[in-house]
């Protein structure tokens, strides 16, 4: 039966569409709640109805928020990724207390935090209206299944989004492994005095196409992850709505559910695709082979295919370091999806009732 609803294309645009084709498909036995036809007053906390720009300043403010946040734990993800064979990081608590007493806070937990908000920010408002205009045009336009629809935004959200986000991501990554300037407590093969000789020194000594290393290994870990996502989570904030017997495009979620929505499809889509993060942050992370160290605890990567290099670390290192780093992954996406998503839909509402009040005081 759920397949049956899952393969209706419900309409968005207020009309009684949906009454209608809920009560023949469980023959009358279900009852409808009475609609809030308030015309504008009803549409102005429709996230649907939302203009664009207002889906992007929301989605850039929890973007950037959740990022700052979840930012030490992502420290700590990338430390277990980029030193698999390294005892100090095994334990991702230990990890935590490892880094903070031998490095500190802004260079050692918050290493590459510059980084990761001049690419936070402008992908997080780009993903958003990428998002949200891709999934109005299949649901209300193509008339397309809501679950094929989401996946297929949040795809092509990522997609857009990440010729700002990957740069940010290498320079991010390689602070982050390399923690404090002249670190004596961890070797990664990196010593960059701030953002700026990162810059400098990647584009000097590898050329500028040095900062999209790993780019396909970023699409194939963040395409699949955002459409998991926000598949998930559109799908549970149906459920959480049916829950509390209210009217998804009527009526406000609770604050408890719409945590629990966003921490449930961050985390779960975290999880899922954790292999493909570990073969990002390899990418990212390596060394030329010329500059290779003697001693180092981090393996190289050594081939271009994803599917290549997933085999190789199973093999060499076994199965659960595909999974390296999943401990604070989950935690990291769970926690930063509810954050970013809390936020995005308060922000849209304020902003929705801002443009509201102003129309009115107008007119």
């Amino acid at each position: 039966m759920w397949n049956f609803i899952s393969s209706i294309p419900f309409t968005h645009d207020g009309d009684k569409n949906t009454e209608s084709i809920l009560s023949r498909a469980f023959g009358g036995s279900v009852p409808i709640p009475p609609r809030n036809d308030g015309g504008d007053e009803a549409l102005m906390d429709k996230g649907e109805h939302s203009p664009l720009w207002q889906c992007s300043v929301a989605g850039a403010f929890g973007g950037v928020v959740g990022d700052s946040v979840m930012h030490s734990l992502d420290t700590v993800k990338t430390r277990q990724q980029g030193a698999p064979l390294s005892s100090k990081y095994k334990n991702m608590w230990h990890a935590y207390r490892t880094i903070h007493i031998e490095e500190g806070i802004s260079r050692g937990l918050y290493g590459g935090y510059t980084a990761a908000m001049l690419g936070s920010l402008p992908s997080a408002a780009i993903f958003f209206a990428s998002y949200e205009y891709t999934k109005r045009l299949l649901i209300n336009d193509c008339h397309l299944n809501d679950s094929f629809s989401h996946l297929s935004a949040g795809f092509i959200g990522d997609f857009v989004s990440s010729v700002v986000y990957v740069p940010s991501e290498v320079l991010k990554s390689r602070l982050q492994l390399q923690g404090r300037y002249n670190n004596g407590h961890f070797y990664s093969g990196y010593n960059y005095k701030n953002l700026r000789d990162a810059i400098r020194t990647i584009v000097k000594e590898e050329g500028a196409s040095a900062l999209y290393f790993g780019y396909k290994a970023t699409l194939v870990r963040d395409l699949p992850f955002s459409a998991l996502q926000f598949a998930f989570y559109e799908k549970f904030r149906q459920w959480a709505f049916v829950g509390e017997g209210k009217l998804i495009d009527q009526d406000e979620l609770s604050i408890t559910n719409e945590v629990l929505t966003g921490a449930c499809a961050g985390g779960l889509a975290g999880i899922i695709t954790t292999p493909l993060d570990v073969i990002k942050t390899r990418l990212q992370t390596q060394q030329p082979s010329s500059k290779e160290t003697t001693g180092t605890v981090r393996p190289l990567v050594l081939s271009n295919s994803i599917g290549r290099n997933l085999q190789l670390i199973y093999q060499r290192e076994g199965l659960w370091n595909l999974f390296n780093g999943v401990g604070p992954r989950f935690v990291w996406t769970s926690v930063q999806s509810s954050i970013m998503l809390l936020l995005y839909q308060i922000t849209l509402k304020m902003l929705n009732q801002t443009q509201y009040q102003q129309r009115t005081h107008f007119n």
